[in-house]
């Protein structure tokens, strides 16, 4: 049984992530609001990744960092504060997380790391600058941090195309923009957020120890088919 650490689990892609590992690990949620759930395997820790200390644990096989933002604004609206704090929920509070257990992580068994960056790092997008930017960083930062920490600890990331999640309802927020979405993709559908978390849980287990570096694009088409 391994202890995977998650910073975000309590909503969208992050639940689904720790709901995925509740029943073979031990789960440590670490957000600002508690899951809607309770296990016996599952433990929870109130706090926000950019205020507050996070708390010591004495193992930790893998990590993954969930918070993200969807801040999709003209460039003339955006100013340079918007960059900032998008920048700092995606990167500077990945690095802080990394900067708390790497030491432990270190330790662990087959220890992993997952990030998510988004499909608008590769496709341009209006509207999309400031976040786009932001997970650019995350996707160098995996990267960076998977050369340097070879070959003791894993480092990859997951960039999803739109997502069934609270964090995208406004994309998706009446039947005519969710079917508009679905066409815009060459699968003709977007995720769901347990198709990620399975892509999560994969990217976590022994079964990708081969796989380090890399950014994995699930984005049902949309960058790579041209149809």
């Amino acid at each position: 049984m391994k202890t995977i650490v998650i910073i975000g689990g309590s909503k969208g892609i992050g639940k689904s992530i720790l709901k995925k590992h509740l029943e073979q690990h031990q789960v440590i949620n670490i957000s600002r609001t508690a899951p809607e759930l309770s296990h016996e395997n599952l433990t929870h820790y109130s706090c926000d990744i950019l205020k507050d200390d996070l708390p010591d644990f004495a193992k930790i096989d893998g990590l993954i960092y969930c918070p993200g933002s969807i801040n999709l604004k003209p460039i003339s609206r955006l100013s340079t504060d918007d960059f900032k704090e998008d920048f700092e929920i995606n990167v500077i509070g990945a690095v802080k997380a990394i900067h708390k257990y790497l030491s432990v992580l270190k330790q662990g068994q087959q220890p992993a790391i997952v990030l998510f960056s988004t499909v608008a790092t590769k496709l341009g997008m209006p509207f999309h600058s400031s976040v786009a930017a932001a997970k650019a960083g995350v996707e160098g930062l995996a990267k960076s941090l998977a050369a340097e920490l070879a070959p003791t600890v894993r480092v990859n990331a997951i960039a999803p195309t739109v997502t069934d999640t609270e964090l995208a309802s406004k994309l998706l927020r009446n039947e005519k923009m969710m079917d508009s979405m679905k066409e815009r993709h060459p699968l003709k559908k977007y995720l769901n957020p347990d198709e990620v978390a399975d892509m999560a849980a994969f990217l976590l287990s022994d079964k990708a120890a081969a796989l380090s570096g890399q950014i994995f694009e699930m984005d049902c088409g949309i960058v790579n088919l041209k149809i």
